[in-house]
């Protein structure tokens, strides 16, 4: 159950920021949280799974996101920008949020998985 809340996600290459030869490849990712239900909510923490492309998984746990726990009105947005490294060309990530909506009912919403992948890597 996600009541009503829609996760958005834009992932890019920083080729400025990566290093291949040191096996150092930098994604930023771009999330925007809508919440699309007729009750407010405020995102609690965070929980993100990292596959690299050779199979090795990073779990990464925390509250908020970008040091901030948006809370959300109907039809409101939440938009913030991160980053992952991976030590391959290719990865994917996924997870969670917790949230919290104003009666006080904890829940989860799914980050449905997403590819990280250098451009020209996958053929």
């Amino acid at each position: 159950m996600n009541n009503n809340i829609a996760i958005d996600v834009a992932a890019k290459y920083l080729v400025q920021e990566s290093d291949p030869e040191k096996a150092r490849y930098l994604f930023s990712y771009t999330i925007t949280i809508k919440n699309a239900g007729s009750n407010s909510a405020r995102l609690l923490s965070r929980y993100w799974k990292i596959t690299g492309g050779d199979g090795h998984e990073q779990e990464v746990e925390g509250d908020g996101v970008v040091g901030l726990n948006p809370h959300l009105a109907p039809e409101q947005e939440f938009t913030y920008t991160s980053a992952a490294m991976l030590d391959t060309p290719v990865g994917m990530m996924q997870g969670h949020y917790m949230m919290v909506n104003d009666s006080g009912e904890r829940f989860e919403v799914d980050i449905p998985p997403f590819s990280l992948a250098v451009p020209q890597a996958l053929h």
